[in-house]
């Protein structure tokens, strides 16, 4: 049960409910840990493309065509969602589409490079578009001030589910290791494995979750289509500098996450190709990350209720810059630990600091609508961030330290965005609009 008092929920919200959404940050945690982050990204740029040298570009290229997929659509499946009352129903669906789509990926061996593009995009956009909308279930569960709390208990949860599928997989990967398998035997295992885990744990949340919203009132002759997302989503737009705080927290989400998503999306492919890792090496690093995360988002969740969410995600903020100025120096494993520990204590403190304020701006009868935005920054980050990463190592004949080096400015830009967020004004905006 969550480590916090009921006195943090809303009227008529049961810890064991907010167990159920938490039981889907656990649930596709092991997507981001095992296929985007610790085993398919390296299989993908070893194996799959058989190391050659544009294969972090490939990787980052994929990567960056699902954001966009969720970027041009996710806006208005939220304010869709929104109108229908149906957050919970559209979770459902896209929960199918990645597990599926992730399961399908062992069928990618080396030299199927296509297919593993195609199925990465599925699965990340359906995996994108389940995480926005988890989300939207924030300010249903939890009062102002214990959103902090409650979204950081989330994603701490959600690290552990992360861990747990890792083990597994790790457990599997060294048995397979023993009998002198090869990766093209053993990765498409571990695919299955991390589907599978995905629908089982997410039942939990289906049977633990209420759908609270309702369908909205239509206005006569314009429904509740798609047509009519497409308006709600226009007239935000055109009423955006009643949320400006919002807008400055989206500016400041594009910047920083930009940094976040390179170290989920390429942290293997650097510590192996860079530092010397061994695969078998690299799940524990990566495991031991998710250890750190769980720790960073847990504590900072309820450091910022205490001292205020704009001034714990900038200290995480400034984590990360130092995170980024270690792993370009590191010159041994040991100093690359230690840039993986405060990457992980900063990756679950900035994303649990990031949630939480979305859900204080965002308006009771547009929360999905709200969190779907947030997602477009969230994914345009993962474009611009890996995206300039694959870019500059490609620009500079393989070097990734300068590459690594270079995401310290995307956090500088993500603190220099947050100055002018004021949360109260932009909470008052949420409650009057």
């Amino acid at each position: 049960m969550p480590i916090f008092s009921s006195d943090v929920l809303n009227p008529g919200v049961k810890k064991r409910e907010v167990f159920g959404w938490a039981m889907y940050d656990f649930a596709n945690s092991g997507y981001t840990t095992v296929v985007i982050t610790a085993v398919f990204a390296a299989y993908f740029a070893g194996a799959v493309t058989q190391g050659a040298p544009w294969g972090p570009l490939a990787w980052t290229a994929a990567l960056s065509a699902s954001y966009a997929i969720v970027m041009l659509t996710m806006p208005s499946l939220g304010a869709w969602a929104d109108l229908r009352g149906a957050k919970k129903r559209l979770l459902a669906l896209f929960t199918v589409g990645c597990v599926v789509s992730t399961a399908a990926l062992a069928f990618a061996r080396p030299g199927d490079v296509a297919l593993a593009m195609v199925l990465i995009i599925i699965s990340n956009t359906f995996y994108s578009y389940g995480e926005s909308l988890t989300g939207a279930f924030l300010p249903e569960l939890a009062r102002p001030e214990g959103m902090g709390k409650v979204s950081g208990w989330g994603w701490g949860f959600g690290y552990v589910g992360g861990m747990l599928v890792l083990g597994i997989c790790l457990a599997y990967v060294l048995s397979a290791q023993a009998r002198e398998e090869a990766a093209a035997e053993f990765v498409p295992v571990t695919m299955v494995i991390t589907a599978a885990m995905y629908g089982l744990a997410a039942l939990v949340t289906f049977t633990l979750l209420r759908e609270r919203a309702r369908p909205q009132v239509a206005i006569p002759g314009q429904g509740k289509g798609l047509a009519a997302a497409l308006r709600q989503l226009h007239q935000t737009w055109r009423e955006a500098r009643r949320y400006r705080d919002f807008i400055w927290l989206l500016a400041c989400t594009v910047a920083y996450q930009g940094g976040v998503a390179v170290a989920i999306t390429l942290a293997a492919i650097y510590a192996e190709q860079v530092i010397g890792f061994a695969p078998q090496e690299t799940m524990v690093l990566i495991f031991v990350l998710n250890i750190a995360a769980a720790a960073g988002a847990f504590g900072c969740g309820y450091l910022q209720d205490r001292i205020g969410h704009k001034r714990a995600l900038a200290l995480t903020l400034l984590g990360w810059v130092v995170t980024c100025v270690i792993a370009a120096l590191a010159q041994t494993k040991g100093q690359f630990w230690w840039a993986a520990a405060i990457a992980g204590l900063c990756m679950g403190s900035s994303q649990s600091a990031g949630r939480a304020m979305v859900g204080l701006f965002a308006p009771e009868r547009q929360l999905a609508e709200f969190f779907g935005l947030w997602t477009v920054a969230t994914r345009l980050a993962s474009i611009i961030g890996p995206l300039s990463y694959g870019l500059i190592t490609w620009m500079t004949g393989g070097n990734q330290r300068v590459a690594i080096a270079s995401t310290t400015v995307l956090f500088a830009l993500g603190l220099l965005a947050l100055l002018p967020i004021n949360v109260r004004r932009g909470r008052d905006a949420a409650l009057n609009a």
